[in-house]
């Protein structure tokens, strides 16, 4: 099997992310707000990858810098603060349906010519490919509103959830760009810092509220390491070398999955029950993910 690894690493990084909506969902309810988690996130993460990194500071040329700005900003702040704040103003069900159109919408933006705004080539779909991204995103529905469909929209909510899964095929597609010239680790640093520049601003508006004694809780400190140091730190990381490997649209498709752990996560840690529904989307998922990406799988 063709980079089977590359795809075992791509399906674990997703199995984490999954679970960080269970550690997101604690730390809100302990008074965090959706930017000051990304913040504190991002800045371990940051201080974490410096350890590795190479020391150089700037890429070759302001293009690749301007690049590294768009990453950071798509694949950071931009991306993380629509999706929580979406979960504020519409439904959560809704919210995680429109996020995992990420790997259909990677697709449609892989194949379209505005792509050459960012200096990437399109890249053609396959058949199957569309086949698979929608099996598997009908399971996603089917696992997310676990059988209990009730359609509200709210449509700022919505409209930000879609604005995050817009962000992340972006996300996808450029850093297949910068991979050709540039190691995982500088690319994920420069990920990391744009992430935390370009939300700063955003504290003008909605300043920082957190009581910093509330730190001392251990379901706090405890949710923010895992969630900078392995799902920031070492997944951002990972994921950067499985885009590079075996390209994005393979990984991307793997985004499917996010809702299965979630759902395991949920019924573990938050005592969420996992139905006969949820089940069978699970395996529509499965089915849909492996068309998608039969042939590097064979």
């Amino acid at each position: 099997m063709k980079n089977l690894g590359y795809h075992l690493l791509a399906i674990a990084i997703i199995a984490i992310w999954g679970v960080t909506f269970v550690n997101t969902k604690v730390l809100l309810q302990h008074g965090l707000q959706p930017m000051e988690i990304f913040l504190l996130r991002f800045i371990v993460a940051y201080l974490c990858i410096w350890t590795i990194s190479p020391r150089r500071l700037w890429s070759d040329s302001w293009r690749d810098e301007l690049l590294f700005l768009i990453l950071g900003l798509v694949g950071g702040s931009l991306y993380f603060v629509a999706e929580n704040t979406a979960i504020g103003l519409s439904y959560v069900n809704n919210v995680a349906f429109i996020v995992c159109t990420a790997p259909l919408i990677t697709s449609l933006l892989a194949s379209s010519p505005l792509l050459s705004l960012f200096g990437v080539k399109p890249i053609p779909v396959p058949l199957m490919g569309w086949v698979g991204s929608l099996i598997a995103l009908f399971g996603v529905g089917m696992v997310i509103y676990n059988g209990h469909f009730v359609l509200k929209l709210n449509p700022l909510g919505d409209l930000l959830a879609l604005t995050a899964a817009f962000c992340w095929g972006i996300y996808s597609l450029v850093i297949k760009k910068v991979s050709v010239r540039y190691s995982a680790t500088f690319i994920t640093r420069k990920v990391f810092f744009y992430g935390i520049l370009t939300v700063l601003p955003m504290f003008l508006f909605n300043p920082w509220q957190f009581p910093l004694e509330r730190f001392q809780q251990p379901a706090v400190w405890m949710n923010l390491i895992f969630l900078s140091v392995v799902a920031s730190f070492l997944c951002f990381l990972w994921w950067s070398v499985a885009v590079k490997k075996i390209g994005a649209l393979r990984t991307s498709n793997y985004v499917y999955l996010n809702p299965i752990t979630t759902v395991i996560a949920s019924a573990l840690f938050l005592n969420e029950p996992m139905t006969a529904m949820a089940y069978a989307g699970s395996m529509l998922i499965l089915l849909g993910v492996y068309l998608a990406n039969r042939k590097t799988l064979e």
